[in-house]
């Protein structure tokens, strides 16, 4: 006689895990399209350093911008469309913060391409959330001397 499962346990449909609603975004999600319409608007979206502030002070350790993305990026894994969706939505800041640096030149440290630019202040604005608090002004200035702001 053959060891292993009962011919019932192999017929039982294995079960589903619950899926997002679809359209239902997510908090980190939100933020972040918020605040890459912020990034776009106008006067921020003239001055690079008005945009590294905004940009820093919404990744700042008690802000709750990097609480939700890490949230989001937990649950991400287990669910690729939530996990697009959330790169997406940060690609959207990034993009902001790109046409912002290609309408001035680059200046200070940093040098290059405004996309490369772009992808760099934003990770280093995401590191300033895993910075003590009584650092965030400190990382914040050091990122207006590297772009001349």
């Amino acid at each position: 006689m053959a060891a292993g499962r009962s011919d019932r346990a192999r017929k039982r449909p294995r079960a589903r895990r619950a899926s997002r609603v679809p359209g239902a975004a997510s908090e980190a999600e939100t933020r972040l399209l918020a605040l890459a319409r912020e990034l776009s608007a106008p006067p921020v979206n003239a001055d690079p350093a008005a945009a590294l502030r905004l940009l820093a002070g919404a990744h700042a350790p008690d802000a709750p911008l990097p609480r939700a993305v890490a949230r989001a990026w937990i649950r991400g894994r287990d669910d690729k469309t939530a996990d697009l969706e959330l790169a997406w939505a940060r690609e959207q800041v990034r993009l902001a913060l790109e046409e912002i640096l290609a309408r001035t030149p680059p200046r200070g440290a940093l040098a290059g391409s405004a996309d490369t630019r772009a992808w760099l202040l934003l990770a280093a604005a995401e590191a300033i959330a895993q910075e003590p608090p009584a650092a965030a002004a400190d990382r914040l200035r050091m990122l207006l001397e590297m772009t001349g702001g």
